[in-house]
């Protein structure tokens, strides 16, 4: 579905841009765009090494698979239809953990082994389960202590302070974790009744 949306955005410019007599800004746009983005990966790639290396070294440590022991504890009653200790649990506690750092690429993994545990469980394999819909309220949602991609890109453009934007990060994460922490549970309450 997303794709056709794309598709048609992209059809619509193309077709409007000609109309209006722009179809040489269209070349101009594709190339530079091509060459921005490539400038774009090639700079921001040695930090997301650097973070990914640093997550590396957590696992291997036994300091990530710590913290998402401790985080799984916690995340126990939010997924009441997983059983305690199940692998489940650690691999959405290890999500979590990646993503609180601003590891969206380390978190992906996770994330997939995650979902695709939690559809081990789900009885009716055509429908999202409860925890299936907690887990993405949850994944889109977490607290971000670290947004390592934010101040990458902002050390890229030459940013005095890149890190400015750590405490409201901070502070907008948080309050989307807990209001969709709270939508979930009222929306899994009012299925439940």
């Amino acid at each position: 579905m997303v794709s056709k949306i794309w598709g048609y955005f992209i059809v619509v410019g193309l077709l409007f841009s000609l109309l209006s007599g722009n179809a040489i800004r269209i070349n101009e746009t594709i190339l530079t765009s091509a060459r921005t983005s490539l400038e774009l990966l090639l700079q921001i790639f040695p930090v997301v090494a650097l973070w990914l290396g640093i997550a590396n070294i957590a696992t291997l440590s036994g300091l990530l698979g710590r913290m998402s022991r401790r985080l799984a504890r916690i995340l126990g009653p939010l997924f009441p239809e997983i059983p305690k200790e199940h692998i489940t649990l650690s691999y959405i506690a290890s999500n979590l953990m990646a993503n609180m750092f601003g590891l969206g690429s380390a978190a992906t993994p996770f994330g997939l082994k995650a979902m695709s545990s939690l559809q081990e469980l789900n009885k009716d394999k055509k429908t999202a389960s409860r925890s299936m819909i907690t887990f993405t309220t949850l994944n889109t949602s977490f607290i971000t202590i670290v947004p390592a991609t934010i101040i990458a890109l902002r050390i890229m453009h030459g940013s005095v302070n890149p890190t400015i934007t750590v405490v409201a990060t901070l502070i907008a994460t948080s309050s989307s974790t807990v209001v969709g922490i709270i939508v979930d549970r009222l929306f899994a309450r009012r299925n439940h009744e």
